[in-house]
Parts: C-alpha cells; structure tokens; sequence
C-alpha cells in the first residue's frame, strides 16, 4: 500500500472549505468555518486526499512562541484504519520540529496511544462537561476590550506562552463575549453545536467556579466546557448547573529531551491557575 500523500494548503478556497466543515461533522466535533480560518492564518493545515480530490483526513499546526499546538487530526470514518490520522499527524510534528518549537496537544482517549508512540508524555486530565440547552438564561453582557486585554495577560500567565493573536480571533466573533467576577476571567464563544465556556482563569479556584455558574446562566443553547481533573469546587459548580462529563482528554508534550532535537521543554506557567482551557484544538 502507497504512503499516504499529505498536502499542505496555502488558504481554504471555497471548494476545500465544506470538506474541512464535513471533516469537523462527521467526527461530531464542536469546531466552525472560522476556527480554520484561524488554523490557516496563523498557523498551518494540512490534508489527505482521496482519488476524487476529496479532503478525507487533516491535521493543523498552531505556532504559539516556542510552542507550536496540533489539533484538528481528524479522518472521515470511512477511510479509518488506513493510517491516515498517523500520517497527517507525523506531517504536522515533523513542521513542528524543524520550525524548533515544542509540539503540545490535547488527545482524546484514542489518539493517546498514537501520541505516546511518537515520544509525547502526559502532563495533566480534564474532562469536558455537556449541559443541554434552557429556556431561563439571562444573556450576559459583552464587556469592554479591556476585558480580553485581562484575559490574555492572566491566559499567558498561566500557559508560560502568550498567544493574544488567538484569544482575538476567538474574542471579535459575533455572540463572543467575556466574563468577569473579581479576579476570575473567561471566554464565552459559539461553536458548530454548543457553546464553549474557556479559557476561564483566575488564582482562586472558588471564584471561577462562581464566574462559571453565572456564564452558565447568561448561555440558553448547549454548553461544553473542559475543566482540567481534580478540581472539585468547579465540578461542583457544573453539576448545580446542570452539566454532565461526557469524555476525557489528556494535554500531553513531546518529550524533547528525549528525542534529542531540542534543550527546550514544554513551558509550565500557572497550571493551577486553569480552571477551563480554550479548547482541545488551542490549548
């Protein structure tokens, strides 16, 4: 069998953009027509083709300082087991590390083992939480840019890396709003079937929990939120709120060191001070 042909695009034309977005539906993944728009501004994607020039596997590269994330590993369910999602994704880690930046992820329960076997190790568990749609929310109000400029200060803080490029992106799209409770900031966003609470920051986990609860109640439609494991005040919060754990995920880093490519590692920031991510496919 031929090694798959992995093609890196130069920009989402009209054609290949419902193959991205089929890619996105088939998998029952949460991401929008705006979220490759970001993944091709500011970083990279590529695909697999099948033999009608069809899109059937993808992967993208997010450069962020000296960490470059890679997400969106997705392959069309009839063309699984092929190898594909292997393929693209060695694409993706060798552009990775010949740009010399640490290769991060967050890996569902099936893509682990295929990441472990690249060289990545755990670092940290979160589980996304689902609540379905309510009729008594009370829509909140979007706040004033200077609370994006909050947001990415403490977002970089506790990341060690700053990526204010992507926190705009995510920030300007319409129904985009953040959210303030003291010293607990966050990030309300629209995706393709729910809405997405994150990132949510702050010092004290009590007061996101808080600022969670009132996000929650200023969202009617479906919500999904990944909270890293073992914080308890937030997933107390989620349950009074009506959320339920759906699936887990684990942010992993290449071991550099160990691959011998590189002296830099994985950035540790404030890791306590994550209460919410942006997403799988941000970081």
């Amino acid at each position: 069998m031929a090694a798959p042909v992995v093609e890196t695009l130069a920009s989402i034309t009209p054609q290949v953009a419902p193959m991205l977005d089929a890619l996105v539906a088939a998998s029952g993944w949460n991401q929008t027509a705006r979220d490759w728009q970001l993944f091709a501004r500011l970083g990279a994607l590529h695909v697999v083709r099948d033999g009608t020039g069809t899109a059937i596997a993808s992967g993208a590269v997010l450069p962020m300082q000296r960490v470059a994330w890679i997400g969106m590993i997705l392959v069309m369910p009839e063309a699984r087991g092929r190898g594909l999602g292997r393929a693209v994704f060695a694409h993706c880690l060798d552009q990775v590390k010949r740009a010399g930046q640490v290769a991060m992820l967050d890996a569902t329960p099936q893509g682990e083992p295929l990441y472990a076997s690249f060289g990545f190790v755990p670092l940290w568990r979160l589980t996304r939480w689902q609540r379905e749609p309510v009729a008594d929310a009370v829509h909140g109000h979007d706040q004033h840019r200077g609370g994006l400029e909050g947001l990415a200060a403490l977002d970089a803080q506790a990341l060690g890396i700053a990526r204010p490029a992507v926190l705009g992106d995510l920030f300007e799209r319409e129904g985009s709003r953040c959210v303030r409770n003291g010293a607990a900031l966050g990030l309300v966003r629209a995706g393709r079937v729910a809405h997405h609470i994150g990132p949510l920051l702050a010092a004290d986990e009590r007061a996101a929990a808080t600022l969670l609860a009132q996000a929650a109640h200023g969202t009617a439609g479906r919500i999904v939120v990944d909270v890293p494991d073992g914080r308890l005040a937030m997933a107390q919060a989620l349950r009074d709120a009506g959320f339920t754990p759906r699936r887990g995920f684990v942010r992993m880093a290449l071991d550099t060191r160990a691959q011998g490519y590189a002296n830099e590692a994985a950035p540790t920031g404030q890791p306590a001070f994550i209460h919410a991510i942006a997403g799988p496919e941000f970081g």
